[in-house]
């Protein structure tokens, strides 16, 4: 078994759109449901499969983050750039924070927050049973 990918409900598709292709994503598809209901599934370009699906239903109303949702994490290579980058592209990424692997946080439109995390070199892709030994 494997995770297949992440599924954020959005208040306003195209803004959320606007902020997520901006972070680095790119549209792999869209799934219209019904007249005011619509997934779009987004992976980063070197991705091989969809990882973020956003789910529309304007009928839903505005997102309500609530207590139980705490962060989606995402790699980076250089964070300084990274974040330099989005600054530049209009989005507020946080100050770069260590000891640790390098991070900084990030919240997008509907108020979901955001891990951009540089791993120290050598480490390896994500979170393994290593860096618990």
């Amino acid at each position: 078994m494997r995770t297949l990918h992440t599924s954020y409900r959005v208040s306003d598709l195209a803004t959320s759109l606007a902020f997520y292709t901006t972070l680095g994503y790119e549209e792999v598809g869209r799934v219209h449901l019904a007249d005011d209901e619509s997934l779009v599934l987004l992976k980063f370009p070197d991705e091989e499969v969809v990882t973020l699906e956003l789910v529309h239903r304007s009928a839903a109303g505005e997102v309500e983050v609530g207590t139980g949702f705490h962060h989606l994490a995402i790699e980076v290579g250089d964070l300084h750039a990274f974040t330099s980058r989005l600054s530049r592209a209009g989005l507020s990424p946080g100050s770069i924070e260590t000891p640790g692997p390098k991070t900084s946080w990030l919240t997008d439109p509907d108020g979901y927050r955001i891990e951009l995390v540089e791993w120290p070199p050598g480490h390896p892709h994500g979170i393994t049973a290593a860096d618990f030994a």
